[in-house]
């Protein structure tokens, strides 16, 4: 791995606090030196003026579908639409098939993505076997195999007694269970937030009491063992409301949210359709204040996509028959700049410290900071450049996003991952 000394750029460091003009030497892979005037004998330059260079993203709630789902996407395609939009990390849920309940796959996982990610790709466990909610996995045994935690996405755990068993055994890892807080019963068949909407249009909704019931029961359950439950993607004012008054009660707790939750509401449904549908769904006016007032408050840890491919042919079904989730691997930096960051009025330092230094901690990845000696994964990025969403151009191959057409302000221009460029956007035109 060669030497580059990226030059010009304004240095966040959400981990340290940095925020300033320096350059950033990268050698075998490691951030070697951060100041000024630094050596550029035998380095590579890179030229960054006007840009910020910041720890790549880590987004910890992805869907790569393979095995099994490569019609909708793979290893080298999603990671590909991550190098595109800065995220240097990837977390990949398990509603995979087979699923990756058992060590062997943990391990399959690993050996495909060794062949073709892009970036840095984890995975993580199921919590019950073929995510059936029926019988635990080997917890210790999925951790031992790499998975970077446990997960119950896609098909939330009703059984109170697996995820106190799961709470307990995840413990001496001092790793989260990544919990999908939906009440199954209460949201089967839903397509979209329930209420006047919904009633209106004539479709079965999804309360949010569904979001708010599971996501008490496991923080109950973590006070009650001194486990560590992650709530994913949050949705709803009274889930911000809930987790808020966990975390001051001491309960250890963490939570995540999407870009979806703070800039679009319920009324894209009627608007777009299928392509808006999404699990939990697009609430109302009030829950998306929330969402932005817990990111504010630090209620809400973290920024994440739940990027979730599907193909045009089952996006392009009625309502009730398309699959629920959108893509956002290749948005998700540019719509919480374009939100938080220009219109809000939001510091860098914050927004970039809920995609990357926030996530990278609940995980315990070494990943989220540009200290020497840190992996050198960084994103380089034009905070003012303005573009216009086009999913035909996008490198995943899904293309159910409800952004298309946005403008949006800020935009990746390289991302480097182990010191080597995985996108630029000048050799990529």
């Amino acid at each position: 791995m060669g030497k580059k000394l990226i030059r010009g750029a304004r240095v966040i460091d959400p981990a340290c606090g940095r925020d300033e003009p320096c350059e950033l030497l990268l050698e075998g892979g490691l951030i070697a030196a951060v100041g000024h005037d630094l050596p550029a004998e035998g380095a590579q330059i890179i030229n960054a003026a006007g840009l910020v260079a910041a720890p790549g993203l880590v987004d910890m709630h992805t869907h790569m579908r393979e095995p099994g789902f490569e019609d909708k996407e793979t290893i080298a395609t999603g990671t590909a639409a991550a190098a595109r939009g800065g995220v240097t990390s990837i977390l990949a849920m398990a509603n995979t098939c087979p699923v990756i309940d058992r060590p062997e796959r943990v391990a399959d996982f690993y050996n495909r993505a060794m062949r073709s990610a892009k970036v840095r790709a984890y995975t993580v466990g199921a919590v019950s076997l073929g995510m059936q909610g029926k019988e635990i996995t080997d917890v210790e045994d999925l951790l031992s195999a790499g998975a970077a935690a446990l997960s119950d996405d896609g098909v939330p755990l009703m059984s109170a007694e697996i995820m106190r068993e799961a709470l307990i055994r995840m413990k001496p890892s001092g790793l989260p269970i990544l919990s999908h807080s939906e009440d199954g019963d209460l949201v089967r068949a839903g397509v979209m937030n329930e209420g006047a909407l919904s009633r209106k249009l004539g479709y079965k909704g999804r309360p949010a009491v569904a979001e708010e019931l599971l996501l008490v029961r496991d923080g109950m359950l973590a006070a009650d063992v001194g486990g560590y439950v992650h709530v994913c993607h949050v949705s709803t004012k009274g889930s911000v409301d809930y987790i808020r008054r966990m975390k001051a009660a001491g309960i250890h707790v963490t939570a995540e949210t999407c870009p979806q939750y703070f800039t679009l509401t319920e009324e894209e449904i009627e608007k777009q359709g299928a392509m808006a549908k999404v699990n939990p769904p697009l609430r109302t006016r009030a829950d998306v204040e929330a969402i932005l007032e817990g990111l504010e408050d630090g209620t809400l840890d973290c920024i994440i996509t739940d990027h979730a491919p599907h193909t045009v042919e089952e996006k392009a079904r009625e309502l009730p028959k398309a699959p629920s989730g959108m893509v956002g691997l290749e948005t998700s930096l540019a719509l919480s700049l374009t939100v938080l960051h220009h219109q809000l009025g939001w510091p860098l330092m914050k927004v970039l410290r809920a995609m990357s230094t926030a996530p990278a901690g609940i995980l315990q990845l070494d990943a989220g900071s540009l200290r020497v000696g840190a992996p050198a994964d960084i994103v380089l990025f034009d905070p003012e450049e303005t573009w216009t969403v086009r999913p035909e151009a996008f490198a995943s191959k899904g293309r159910n996003t409800p952004f298309a057409g946005w403008e949006l302000k800020g935009r990746v221009r390289c991302t480097v991952v182990g010191g080597e460029t995985v996108y630029d956007a000048e050799a990529a035109r």
